[in-house]
């Protein structure tokens, strides 16, 4: 396989810079629909940077269109045209910003209520089940798809924890909204980001022992700091899409 046309990065951990370098060699014919990509070693030595950083550029590629993962690593590309590069989610996203930005509140305010809540009112069986789902998080590190699964299992089974019907539907109608809105973000800036998803794992295995702990304002305030993370993310591109 030759080595692609690319300049090492200058800063380390810049999946973006990766992601464009390739984006603008589909675009500019010299990556031809069908030609595969180096291995993601290969690429990492010619970019200088670490594989983690080049698995999530290729994650960011996928979710654009522009190239195919296939099982065991392999990437082959599978459109040049720039009108795909541009998500129709984002574009949805863009033009609901006001919208998205009143569902992360309203998730935060009953997120954090549900929090105290679960902390005071949660069975050992809940506790269970929370603690199971953050050993499988730390267990499947790197699946984007396992990761997106087990963050909503994680905030859905802390609703069902405070005993309240009504919370659990709530729930389930924001984060119904907001996936629709911010599904592929949250798949490429979250879950293929192998440092934030590490720092996800971190807030939910805090969350969680706030809740055995049955102390309800520590489990409010990790819930609250969770979700500001998460929301600061989305903001971003919330204000780049907006300009």
């Amino acid at each position: 396989m030759p080595p692609l046309e690319v300049e090492k990065l200058s800063k380390r951990n810049h999946y973006e810079e990766i992601t464009e370098q390739v984006k603008r060699l589909i675009v500019e014919g010299r990556l031809k629909v069908g030609d595969k990509l180096p291995s993601t070693k290969q690429m990492s030595e010619q970019f200088g940077v670490g594989r983690s950083t080049t698995r999530e550029a290729l994650s960011a590629l996928k979710a654009m269109g522009l190239i195919e993962i296939r099982q065991g690593g392999g990437c082959r590309v599978i459109s040049s045209s720039p009108a795909e590069v541009e998500l129709p989610e984002l574009r949805s996203l863009r033009l609901n910003r006001e919208t998205v930005l009143e569902l992360l509140e309203a998730r935060e305010s009953l997120e954090v209520s549900n929090a105290a809540i679960a902390a005071a009112k949660r069975t050992d069986d809940d506790l269970s089940a929370l603690r199971g789902i953050v050993a499988e998080m730390r267990r499947s590190a790197g699946d984007e798809a396992e990761g997106e699964r087990l963050d909503l299992a994680f905030h859905l089974a802390l609703a069902k924890a405070t005993r309240n019907s009504i919370m659990v539907r709530l729930f389930e109608s924001i984060m119904s909204h907001i996936e629709t809105a911010i599904h592929d973000i949250r798949r490429v800036e979250l879950y293929a980001n192998e440092e934030v998803a590490e720092r996800l794992y971190n807030d939910h295995s805090a969350i969680c022992e706030a809740i055995s702990l049955r102390d309800a304002a520590l489990a409010a305030e990790r819930m609250k700091r969770h979700l500001r993370h998460i929301g600061a993310i989305v903001t971003k591109h919330l204000g780049e899409g907006s300009r």
